[in-house]
């Protein structure tokens, strides 16, 4: 994979959650909401999308844009067909559950040479597809912009490193990437970042709105489940 090749957030938050030598997803983890917002925030990075600046938040199509990335042109047609605006929480929730959302972006990640596809075994009866890594490359430079940004006070962060910040916060993947004790030691520099305080006015928006979405997201099920048991 080129070095000058950058992956599309999505891409990234899956790399953070995949295990490297398991190829499997922490069970219960919330990454797919984390993937839902990095592709409303990969479409706002290319403005093809606008988040209104507004209570609602709402989410809108900009004429003319050209999307052709595969799974963030899904989306983006999704918000196109809308017969309304949704809210950036709904449309988070919507390219969370994309389907097969996870198997289609490793295999993306198999094409540019980053993971490898192999078939395991659960109790060594059930079948299931794994990713292992097979360049480290990418994701020990996503996790060095990372730790670049939070171990110094540099006021000059790109939005896209604060913006996978925000995501692997909000979405509990940031303290398996860089160690627990260190984060901590930074604690208020990581709440500055994921609060998008260190960019421009726009993507501080776009933070704050994800933000939310991914909040939002997250709740859904939780409030469902706890409305199921008392039924």
């Amino acid at each position: 994979m080129s070095a000058h090749s950058p992956l599309p957030m999505y891409e990234e938050v899956l790399l953070l959650a995949l295990d490297d030598d398991k190829g499997t997803t922490e069970f219960g983890a919330m990454y797919t909401n984390g993937m839902g917002g990095a592709i409303l925030a990969e479409l706002v990075s290319l403005q093809a999308v606008k988040i209104a600046d507004d209570r609602k938040k709402t989410v809108t199509a900009v004429a003319g844009a050209v999307v052709s990335d595969p799974i963030l042109g899904e989306a983006f047609q999704l918000i196109q067909g809308a017969k309304k605006p949704k809210k950036a929480g709904d449309w988070v929730m919507k390219f969370s559950g994309l389907k097969d959302l996870k198997d289609r972006t490793a295999r993306q990640l198999v094409a540019k040479g980053v993971l490898s596809e192999e078939t395991g075994t659960i109790l060594k009866i059930f079948k299931r597809t794994i990713f292992p890594e097979a360049d480290g490359g990418p994701e020990r430079a996503l996790i060095a912009r990372m730790e670049a940004a939070i171990f110094s006070d540099t006021p000059n962060v790109d939005q896209r490193t604060v913006i996978i910040i925000a995501l692997a916060e909000a979405t509990s993947l940031l303290s398996g990437a860089i160690d627990k004790k260190r984060l901590k030691q930074r604690k208020e520099r990581v709440k500055q970042l994921a609060n998008g305080e260190v960019v421009g006015e726009a993507t501080k928006e776009a933070v704050a709105a994800i933000q939310a979405a991914i909040m939002v997201a997250t709740m859904v099920p939780i409030m469902a489940a706890a409305t199921s048991a008392t039924n």
